[in-house]
């Protein structure tokens, strides 16, 4: 009974043949692109010891520019994990006119050049801008602010939960909705029992990639953020600056503690979403 158990499974994991040779592949391909340029970021900054490393790490300057890097970036990923969601619900449950220029607009921040993004959110957010100009009124500033680096980094991000949540939405069959009124409950609990779950773990990806994709982002912020030390100073920008001077290390050094929190922040999104499958399972 054993051995046909077994036998059994094996034929399983054997069904599409070639294992050996694509997982090898995987790997390298995987060790060319990933591993070797991010070892390299490790050991190029271990070259300053590691007093030097700390003395760099818990300076004033590179601990502000990490902070407003990663608190923008998780605020712009959680907006957008929102209003993403909610974009994707309208696209794929309504049908109204011009239905397909506004899904085409979606993918937009993709194509546009982050310097163009960054250029045409300056001149609309800037004091003497259309918007930026209503908000001046009132005494709120919003170029080269930390709130000009999140809209630019919202902007730039939103495809990502938008894109990753429609194909969940199309996968949903309404009968199953439906059999749920059907059995008295009400649209909220139809949505918070039965959508919601389907629904959550294509949003914590969406709200993932939309994270990494802001933490990195370098063109359209650098040009309403005004780029001022301690206060809308990015650590990418801070890194590139670095390297102008010539000093390599304090600038992998930078990229380095950047890697290890960006590393940590995602193995525990990817855990909640793995909490998440499971517990809707």
């Amino acid at each position: 009974m054993n051995l046909t158990i077994r036998s059994f499974k094996l034929k399983q994991q054997s069904v599409i043949p070639g294992f050996g040779i694509t997982m090898g592949l995987s790997l390298v391909y995987i060790t060319l692109l990933v591993l070797i340029p991010v070892s390299m970021v490790f050991l190029n900054s271990s070259s300053i010891g590691s007093a030097k490393f700390w003395d760099i790490a818990f300076s004033e300057r590179v601990l502000t520019a990490l902070k407003i890097s990663f608190g923008t970036s998780f605020l712009a990923a959680t907006i957008n994990a929102i209003f993403g969601l909610l974009i994707a619900w309208v696209l794929e449950r309504y049908t109204f006119p011009g239905k397909k220029i506004i899904d085409g607009l979606i993918d937009l921040p993709f194509a546009l050049p982050t310097a163009v993004a960054g250029i045409s959110l300056t001149a609309l957010y800037a004091q003497n801008g259309w918007i930026g100009k209503l908000f001046a009124t009132m005494g709120v500033k919003i170029s080269y602010t930390p709130i000009g680096i999140t809209i630019a980094l919202i902007f730039i991000s939103f495809p990502f939960v938008v894109r990753t949540v429609q194909p969940v939405l199309q996968s949903i069959d309404l009968e199953v909705e439906e059999a749920a009124a059907c059995l008295g409950a009400t649209r909220f609990q139809t949505f918070r029992k039965i959508i919601l779950p389907e629904l959550m773990p294509a949003v914590i990806t969406g709200f993932a990639l939309a994270f990494a994709r802001a933490l990195g982002e370098y063109g359209s912020v650098v040009f309403i953020s005004g780029n001022m030390p301690l206060k809308t100073e990015i650590a990418p920008l801070l890194i590139r600056t670095k390297l102008e001077q010539y000093d390599y290390a304090g600038g992998t050094a930078i990229a380095a503690i950047m890697l290890v929190i960006s590393f940590i922040m995602l193995l525990i999104i990817n855990v909640f979403q793995w909490w998440t499958s499971n517990r809707h399972r």
